[in-house]
């Protein structure tokens, strides 16, 4: 009898694909009464809901057509027109002809990778970084380096003995999110980023700058964006792709990001997103608009800020008492704090322990591109409320004192 059973013959990247080992998680958050410091979400109780649904009324009421029909690939002009304004109050001088609106960030790092990189080809990222980047870099097809890293982000000293040893060009793109990084919290100081742009024009390669958290400051001095200060430096303009997001200060069901950079690039970012999803919800692009357009964001961001300097105050509060268990590097922004397990812990036998404690957080292996630091960890101290980051650390400890 013949077999009737389909073949599926898979490209060679998905025959095999490896899926997010944080998303991994997810499926123990069902469990009851666990806590979680391990995604990446923002406060829930953080959304501003009264000003967005009057956003979302407004919209439907006013500009039902804008809404409901199809919209041009690179986003509505009014939302573009609002986050030029925005990235002006940012410091980076940019036109609505600059940026086009895509789903959420990570669309638009796909989009990149799409026109700008071929299978094989090489791109650096630093050690440890966002594990999505990973995902996307390496379902390309292209070959991940590593760039070192410290408590302050990139290290461009050794970046710049790293390059020297290639040949110019050899390098297409270099991605990093030097503000507030995810995993790590690390903020590239100013000098360090004026280096990184001169590093770009040396040995001719492209910065793609992904800023999710660069509003959510609490602590110490602003640093421009490479973006912003790519003017400065002789040679870097139009070397640096910036990406960003209202997912971490708005609300990560919009899934509204933005992409900025030069013309040939994107204009072929518009053409590869037409092939992906036409345009970005039009329903969604004119609630941001709007919401950006009543200065809602603008007012929100203070205490958004306060927020989560709060919160992490209180983490790293109760990290003292662990502190011969965990060694952690305090943040000045953004959502996450890095550690590692004291001892050569290995992170993945503690978050076991901690499971089963009703606690959870994500080991640092899936952060790296190679040669995973086994006692490295990240919590996100975000999500969660103050009595419950209390809590979950209290479990924590006990997770660690049973695993030791």
């Amino acid at each position: 009898m013949t077999d009737l059973t389909p073949t599926y013959r898979f490209a060679p990247a998905f025959q095999a694909p490896t899926g997010s080992a944080i998303r991994e998680l997810f499926k123990y958050l069902s469990l009851p009464g666990m806590i979680s410091f391990a995604g990446g979400y923002p406060a829930t109780a953080f959304f501003d809901q009264p000003h967005l649904a009057a956003a979302a009324e407004r919209a439907l009421r006013e500009s039902a057509v804008d809404c409901l029909q199809y919209a041009a690939t690179d986003g509505l002009p009014l939302l573009r027109e609002q986050l030029a304004g925005l990235m002006g109050r940012r410091g980076a001088a940019v036109t609505v002809d600059d940026l086009m609106v895509t789903t959420g960030s990570q669309q638009g790092l796909d989009l990149l990778i799409k026109v700008l990189l071929s299978p094989g080809e090489r791109v650096l990222v630093e050690c440890p970084t966002y594990p999505a980047a990973l995902q996307a870099f390496r379902l390309a097809g292209l070959q991940v380096d590593s760039a070192v890293t410290d408590g302050d982000g990139l290290d461009t000293d050794s970046l710049a003995e790293q390059l020297a040893r290639q040949p110019r060009g050899s390098l297409r793109l270099l991605y990093c999110v030097p503000t507030f990084a995810n995993p790590t919290g690390a903020c590239l100081p100013l000098e360090r980023r004026l280096a990184l742009l001169a590093l770009a024009v040396e040995h001719d390669f492209l910065i793609v700058e992904d800023d999710p958290y660069g509003a959510l400051r609490f602590t110490g001095q602003e640093v421009p964006s490479l973006l912003a200060l790519a003017p400065q430096v002789d040679g870097a303009s139009g070397r640096v792709v910036h990406l960003s997001s209202l997912s971490k200060v708005v609300a990560p069901g919009l899934r509204i990001g933005w992409l900025i950079a030069p013309a040939p690039i994107r204009q072929r970012c518009v053409i590869a997103k037409q092939t992906v999803d036409l345009c970005t919800a039009p329903w969604a692009q004119q609630i941001a608009a709007l919401y950006l357009a009543d200065g809602a964001l603008e007012r929100a961001l203070p205490a958004l800020a306060r927020g989560y300097g709060e919160k992490c105050a209180r983490m790293l509060a109760g990290l003292e008492g662990l502190s011969d268990v965990v060694q952690v590097s305090p943040p000045q922004g953004g959502m996450f704090i890095w550690g590692r397990c004291r001892g050569g812990v290995d992170a993945s036998a503690l978050l076991q322990r901690a499971i089963e404690e009703r606690v959870m957080f994500v080991p640092g292996s899936p952060f790296y591109a190679a040669h995973p630091d086994a006692s490295s960890l990240r919590l996100s101290f975000a999500a969660p409320s103050l009595e419950q980051i209390d809590e979950g650390l209290l479990r924590l400890g006990r997770a660690a004192g049973r695993l030791l």
